[in-house]
């Protein structure tokens, strides 16, 4: 914890040289500032974070399953129309001599459209599932957030005892001190 402390502002020259200095090499307090608010957001978000994405796979799950049946309901709907087809493929053979670039047109229209039925229904669940994906992603995102900057402020508030805040303070009142002697 004393390196901690050294590394942002150095306690010990607060007593000798009655000025307030900070550590100005960049490279000995970012990796702990980082390793800090990292091991902060690993500690506290990492239940929550699970949680959300359990929840929200179980929701992309029944997402999913309710496109299956949606498409169970297609093929269903694709048998029924191929058994159709059979109905009019027998009727075309007993009416071919009357009319059968009708039943043509009648049969190719069918297909068609049973096709388009279907593709509409799997441009759908895609959708659905796009959709569903990144709003869990953007909840997920948010929830991070708001659990990181609580983290944070709790660690920093349970940290901050009373005595050091009385030295920052006391610190911050020499420094503005000597800031005043030299502008006067």
């Amino acid at each position: 914890m004393k390196n901690v402390t050294d590394s942002f502002v150095s306690v010990g020259h607060w007593a000798s040289a009655g000025s307030f200095g900070f550590n100005t090499d960049i490279l000995a307090t970012n990796p702990i500032n980082l390793s800090l608010v990292l091991g902060v957001l690993i500690f506290f978000g990492k239940g929550v974070l699970n949680d959300l994405l359990d929840n929200r796979k179980q929701r992309i799950l029944n997402t999913i399953r309710n496109s299956e049946e949606l498409r169970g309901g297609a093929i269903e709907q694709l048998e029924k129309a191929r058994a159709r087809l059979r109905q009019v493929e027998i009727e075309a053979d007993q009416f071919r001599i009357n009319g059968y670039s009708e039943i043509e047109r009648e049969k190719l229209n069918l297909i068609n459209s049973t096709y388009k039925t279907l593709e509409q229904l799997e441009n759908y669940k895609n959708e659905t599932i796009h959709f569903e994906q990144q709003r869990a992603i953007n909840q997920v995102r948010q929830r991070v957030f708001q659990q990181a900057l609580q983290g944070a402020l709790e660690t920093l508030n349970s940290c901050l005892t009373g005595e050091l805040h009385l030295r920052t303070i006391s610190a911050n009142i020499d420094m503005f001190g000597s800031m005043q002697e030299i502008m006067d």
